[in-house]
């Protein structure tokens, strides 16, 4: 069974920065990609960005030059450092892992952008 732990979210201030982990565990772990959706009060869940096995990375365009994802894999963690931070982007943000056979999603750490 995979398991995900977040961690780094939190209270910051319009313009600042946080970043985010992931860390993938269970037996046999082999993971395709990772990366983060997140979801708004009252807006569907929306996906931020991705990383595959390969290092390639997929971006949402509205965070494209804002948020950076990248991953180490001999730890199974992925990262996502998010820069000039919006009231926009305050959400709960949802780390997943796809091994191949499904999609598990991680508990979501809030991010909250406000002064």
């Amino acid at each position: 069974q995979v398991q995900l732990v977040e961690s780094g979210g939190g209270l910051v201030q319009p313009g600042g920065s946080l970043r985010l982990s992931c860390v993938a565990s269970g037996s046999g772990l082999n993971i395709i990609n990772m990366g983060w959706y997140r979801q708004a009060p009252g807006k569907q869940r929306e996906f931020v960005a991705s990383i595959n096995s390969g290092g390639s990375r997929s971006y949402v365009d509205s965070m494209k030059g804002r948020f950076t994802i990248t991953g180490d894999s001999a730890k199974n963690t992925a990262y996502l450092q998010m820069s000039s931070l919006k009231p926009e982007d305050t959400a709960v943000y949802y780390c997943y892992v796809n091994d191949g056979a499904r999609l598990t999603w991680g508990q979501g750490t809030q991010v909250t952008v406000s002064s």
